[in-house]
Order: C-alpha cells, then sequence, then structure tokens
C-alpha cells in the first residue's frame, strides 16, 4: 500500500473515532442523563417509592434520543420486597431535547419487568386516600409504553407469565388504546383490548367510547361497551354493555353500571347476566367490597363474614378442575327469603260454647 493512502486512511479513521468521542460526549451533555434518572427518582420518591439502577443510565442518539437503563429496582420506601425489577429500559426522547433541554419522555420500553402483587398491594395499602378532586387536565404520553416478557407473581407464585403491554398515545379528546396479552400459571393465554377517550368538560373526567375486549383462552370472551363519568370522591357513573361469549354454555347478555353515591346511598356497582342457564343480578357496593376483601389477608388471619351485596344469581354449572358444582342458587341481602321454619301465629281459639243440656229421661 503506498504510504500516501496508509496516511490517509490513518487520518480518515483518526478523524472518524475522534468525531464519534465528540458526538458521544456531546450526546451525553445535551441528554444529561444523570438530571433525568435525578428527575426520576425524585417523582418516585414523591409517590412514596424508590427507584435505584444497576449501574448509570447511558445516552444513544439513534435511532432517535434515548436514555438505556440496567438493572431496575422499584420498591416502596423503607420495604424489604420490591414492587418491581426488570433487566432493562429505554427511555425515548423526542429530538428537541437536544436543542431546548426538555426532560420530556416520548415513549418507555421496559424488558423483562417482573410485578410482585404482594409488595403492590402493602404500598397500595400505605396510600392516603385517594383523590378527591377531578384533575384539571389529562397527562400526556406522546408515543405510548411498551412491556415485553414480564410477569406478575406473588411471592414465590407465579401469576401470569409472558406479558406483553402496549399502550398508545395519552391526550385529551384522543382515543387511547391498550392491549396486554399474557398467559396465566397453566399456560392459557388471556387478552385483554382496551379503547377510551378521555377529557375533563365541566367539572367532569369523563371517558367516552369504552370499548373493552376480554379473552381467556379461545372459550370465553366478553364485549362491553359505554361511557364513565367523575365528578369528584364517590361522585362516579358508568354504563356499559355487551356479550359474553362461553364456548360451552352460549351466549349471555351482559351489563355493568355504576351508581353514584348520595346522602344516603354509598357508591353501587351492578352486574346483570342474562342467558342460557345463567342468570345473575347483583348490586354491591365496591368500597365497602374492597375492605370485606382486605379482612380475608389479615395480619391476624382471615377474617370471614359474608360479602356485601344484594341480588340473586341462578349458576347451571361450575367446573373449576377440582371441583364441580351443579344447580347453584345464591341469594343476598333482600333477595333472600325468609326461612322456612318462621311460622304465622296460631290463631286466637274460639270461645267455647255450652252445649244445651239434655233432658232427663222420664218413664211412662
Amino acid at each position: 500500500m503506498p504510504r500516501w493512502l496508509r496516511l490517509t486512511l490513518i487520518i480518515l479513521s483518526s478523524g472518524t473515532l475522534l468525531l464519534v468521542a465528540v458526538a458521544l460526549i456531546a450526546v451525553h451533555l445535551l441528554l444529561q442523563p444523570e438530571r433525568i434518572t435525578a428527575m426520576l427518582q425524585q417523582q418516585a420518591h414523591d409517590a412514596g417509592l424508590e427507584l435505584s439502577l444497576a449501574s448509570p443510565a447511558t445516552p444513544a442518539l439513534f435511532p432517535r434520543p434515548a436514555l438505556e437503563l440496567e438493572g431496575i429496582t422499584l420498591s416502596a420506601q423503607n420495604a424489604n420486597m420490591p414492587i418491581l425489577l426488570a433487566a432493562r429500559g429505554t427511555l425515548a426522547l423526542p429530538w428537541r431535547t437536544l436543542v431546548r433541554g426538555e426532560t420530556v419522555i416520548s415513549q418507555m420500553r421496559i424488558d423483562s419487568p417482573r410485578v410482585d402483587l404482594d409488595a403492590l398491594q402493602s404500598w397500595l395499602d400505605d396510600l392516603p386516600s385517594g383523590p378527591t378532586a377531578v384533575p384539571t387536565t389529562i397527562p400526556s404520553i406522546d408515543a405510548g409504553v411498551h412491556i415485553t416478557r414480564g410477569s406478575l407473581v406473588r411471592g414465590n407464585q407465579l401469576l401470569l407469565g409472558d406479558v406483553e403491554l402496549d399502550a398508545g398515545r395519552l391526550a385529551a379528546d384522543h382515543a387511547f388504546p391498550l392491549t396486554i396479552t399474557a398467559k396465566d400459571a397453566a399456560g392459557i393465554p388471556t387478552q385483554m383490548r382496551l379503547s377510551v377517550t378521555p377529557s375533563v368538560k365541566g367539572g367532569s373526567l369523563l371517558l367516552e367510547n369504552i370499548s373493552l375486549y376480554l379473552a381467556h383462552s379461545t372459550t370465553l370472551t366478553l364485549h362491553l361497551a359505554g361511557n364513565a363519568r367523575w365528578r369528584g370522591a364517590a361522585d362516579a357513573a358508568a354504563h356499559l354493555s355487551g356479550k359474553l361469549d362461553h364456548a360451552n354454555a352460549g351466549q349471555y347478555d351482559a351489563v355493568i353500571e355504576l351508581t353514584p353515591a348520595d346522602q344516603s346511598d354509598p357508591l353501587m356497582l351492578a352486574l346483570k347476566l342474562d342467558g342460557p342457564d345463567n342468570h345473575a343480578d347483583l348490586h354491591i357496593p365496591p368500597l365497602a367490597l374492597a375492605s370485606w376483601w382486605s379482612q380475608l389477608d389479615h395480619d391476624d388471619g382471615p377474617r370471614l363474614t359474608v360479602p356485601p351485596g344484594n341480588g340473586h344469581a341462578e349458576v347451571a354449572s361450575i367446573d373449576t378442575g377440582d371441583i364441580s358444582i351443579e344447580g347453584l342458587t345464591i341469594q343476598a341481602g333482600s333477595d333472600v327469603p325468609a326461612p322456612a321454619t318462621t311460622a304465622a301465629p296460631p290463631p286466637k281459639p274460639a270461645a267455647a260454647k255450652s252445649a244445651p243440656a239434655k233432658p232427663a229421661h222420664q218413664s211412662p
């Protein structure tokens, strides 16, 4: 190789390496991974959580500006068990971040997250009471969230595996799509598809054009559509109706209705199901039901009481593998008939009447 060509290649390669090094330094300075990481940790801390990484975030420029996260751990403050463990994650940033320095995340991708339901429930139980006022704006997600190879566990028990989640753009007056697929502990696939248009109008949070699709294996599908509204606290209302299809039992009309609380009645959830051999009409106070459910996992042992609610259900058969039930009838609340042993009070005895005296027999 001629000497001049060798020198030219050395100069070009050295210049390329220098440009790459300058670009990496510039990207690091412009993206400021320490600042964005600190922002995420502060947001987690404000929610009572602690976020830690196995190594500092690494900036990337192509195909779009992003931060690569390794060894993600999310825990409740002062907790021994993490809520979420993830192998890696990517925070995609808009190109304007390089120019304006804005701390905006356009998309979040998480690979192999593991969520522990017990740890999540413990953190939720320690939170103060939920919001009582309607938010003034809809939080925005520019390009959504993508989760791959996730799992939901309870301690060492697998509840859901192979979890894939895709959430699209979240913005006011735009349809928000959400798709989740997973497999239960037995490997049976489950899928959920949700589309809803959120907005805040007249002091109310509106969820319009709701379309919900649930499928379990190839035997059970549920499709509901409707609208919902929330005006703060327990002033919530919703109406969803549609069809429930069971491959072995037929098609059912399904209705879910949420009635807001007032001065005399609590927030009430009505569930109606009508189809061949199975009928249900239940009215359940969801807040009381949540309190009842929490008592089943009390620290001092489960506290078994009658669940709150009112209504009746007639189920032809239930077969869960280990348990098989036929001809099940459930009646609760005011629908419970009076016990068969309850009898009406006996009638008062009639007043005794004196019989006329028999005349004495006289001899002729």
